[in-house]
């Protein structure tokens, strides 16, 4: 399996890359605890996407899970990033999450702003 597989059935992806950063990264946290993906107002361009651990699963949360990773989006940030694909970065210049945004029609120099 290659690492750019991605879940396809699902509104947003992820890379198998992601997925084995994510897992790695909640093994070391309580068995709770599960990444949330969301898109808030702010950033240089508009939008911005934040990254937190967290404990509490709404009902109205999507799932994707995937090789020990669990990440959870909510119903308003999944509208900003239907279609998207997490995947993860390991360069020189640092390591990071990133998340390939089709919605997004412009984006800051850092990829962590954009807007729609």
């Amino acid at each position: 399996m290659s690492n750019d597989t991605v879940i396809q059935a699902l509104p947003v992806g992820l890379t198998d890359r992601a997925a084995k950063r994510i897992a790695a990264i909640l093994s070391k946290e309580p068995s709770s605890t599960m990444l949330r993906v969301a898109v808030n107002g702010g950033g240089c361009s508009g939008f911005q996407y934040d990254f937190v651990l967290d404990d509490g699963k709404s009902d109205d949360d999507m799932v994707i899970e995937k090789d020990g990773a669990i990440v959870l989006i909510d119903p308003i940030s999944l509208n900003f990033l239907r279609g998207s694909e997490i995947d993860f970065s390991d360069e020189m210049i640092g390591a990071a999450f990133k998340i390939k945004n089709p919605n997004a029609t412009a984006s800051c120099g850092c990829g962590t702003s954009f807007s729609v």
